[in-house]
């Protein structure tokens, strides 16, 4: 059923005070039955006019990261197909108050552009698609160094961005933008839930050697490992900084090989970390002992299209994830059931954070009845929900646009408890939301001066 957009909101209504004078020299729009005044920005009004409006979907098909690249664009088409033709929007965000044709009665197209895994294509990229395309929102990437570079462009250009898969705690930390909004969990919160699962494994007594992607989500992966682990009672023995999308990490492990450490954690992530992963268990690492104890790797981050690429290297490897599709919520089922009845095989953590992206940006915009941009981003700013993947309430926290809900610690599974070629990974623990919350003014975030910037930018 059609919302009816002649019902006011609790931001769409004006005094008439309000509207007053400035109403004389101002063009205004017609919101959900009020007269509210608003400026073009960005993209708006100009390409909501017709009968359609698009979407900018910006994912790396090349690089380092073009698997989950991949299965981000599979989950793009799926939500814009679930926008125009319907689906049971309310299983994966509560109240969605989505139709299933299309968004404020427009039907959604879409333009794909490769970002490369590379900041500075990517900006190119999307900036593309704000000015010759005009598309209304974009989102994706896999790398928080494309997300960050992105950010500051829908700042710029006063177009809104929800970010894909970033993990750096930068993105919605000192790098914050208000038309920048992430799904994703950090860094920070996959060393809060992982560190105490690990010590307890493997014991308090540990030392610990990184090797870390030299970027803004490496960086601030070993930091956040780092802490949590050295909360547990680990020693860090050291951290080397390795280039993004290195064929070989021998000269590294070598390293680590002929340290005291007895853990190496593997700060890598898509083909990183297959290959990093690969080559320590070639390097003889899971059969190793040190200072007396089982030699561990733990990998923080993990992916199903990680894992796949990994092989039986992963058994035993510890790591957290921001969804499964093991998962027991109603939403969870109907997105797994769409994406598989499509592309005969389950999504990907990156494919469900796109998909869910879509719409809850799709959501926000008829919750505000308008793609103003102020105001969807408004209806996203503390926006509560229930729906896919957390057993409790999610928060759109407006102080600095990051999304909270349950984290995952997962197990690469030995090949004889397999039940599929895709049956991976072991869910050992749902972390709940309370527990990896932040105040968003820790140092690590970006502190106090971290600030979003204007609705309006200049």
């Amino acid at each position: 059923m059609t919302k009816d957009i002649r019902r006011p909101t609790r931001r769409g209504l004006l005094t008439a005070g309000a509207v007053g004078a400035a109403a004389l020299s101002a063009p205004s729009f017609f919101i959900k039955g009020a007269w509210a005044q608003e400026k073009a920005i960005g993209n708006f009004p100009r390409a909501t006019e017709g009968s359609s409006i698009k979407f900018g979907f910006v994912l790396p098909q090349t690089g380092a990261y073009a698997d989950e690249g991949a299965d981000e664009l599979r989950a793009y088409q799926l939500a814009v197909k679930h926008l125009n033709e319907g689906f049971d929007f309310d299983s994966i965000i509560s109240d969605s108050g989505l139709s299933g044709s299309g968004v404020l009665g427009k039907k959604v197209e879409y333009v794909v552009g490769d970002d490369q895994t590379n900041p500075d294509a990517a900006r190119q990229v999307s900036q593309r698609m704000i000015e010759r395309d005009g598309v209304i929102m974009f989102s994706g990437g896999s790398s928080s160094a494309t997300a960050v570079a992105n950010q500051y462009l829908a700042q710029e250009k006063g177009v809104i961005f929800m970010n894909g898969l970033t993990h750096s705690n930068d993105t919605t930390g000192k790098d914050r933008r208000r038309y920048g909004f992430r799904h994703f969990f950090n860094a920070y919160m996959s060393g809060i839930a992982l560190g105490p699962i690990i010590a307890e494994s493997y014991g308090k007594d540990r030392r610990a050697y990184h090797l870390t992607a030299d970027y803004t989500w490496g960086h601030t992966q070993y930091e956040s490992m780092k802490a949590s682990t050295e909360d547990q009672g680990w020693t860090t023995v050291n951290n080397i900084m390795t280039p993004l999308g290195a064929p070989d990490f021998s000269q590294y492990l070598t390293q680590v090989l002929n340290s005291d450490a007895d853990v190496v954690i593997l700060n890598h992530y898509g083909k990183d970390m297959v290959n990093s992963l690969t080559q320590a268990v070639q390097f003889g690492m899971r059969d190793l002992q040190k200072n007396g104890k089982d030699f561990q790797i733990v990998v923080p981050l993990y992916s199903e299209l990680m894992a796949e690429g990994a092989g039986d290297n992963i058994e035993g490897v510890y790591g957290t994830t921001n969804w499964n599709e093991k998962l027991p919520d109603a939403g969870t089922k109907a997105f797994v059931d769409a994406f598989v009845a499509d592309y005969d095989r389950p999504p990907s953590q990156a494919a469900q954070t796109a998909y869910v992206q879509t719409l809850l940006y799709a959501s926000a915009a008829e919750r505000a009845g308008t793609f103003y941009p102020p105001e969807v981003i408004k209806a996203l700013e503390d926006f509560e929900f229930t729906g896919i993947g957390s057993e409790g309430p999610m928060l759109y926290r407006g102080a600095d646009h990051q999304c909270f809900h349950d984290v995952l610690v997962v197990q690469g599974k030995p090949p004889s408890e397999r039940a599929d070629q895709h049956d991976l990974l072991e869910i050992v623990k749902v972390v709940p939301r309370a527990d990896i919350e932040y105040d968003p003014a820790l140092p690590a975030f970006g502190g106090e001066q971290a600030d979003l910037g204007p609705y309006e930018p200049a």
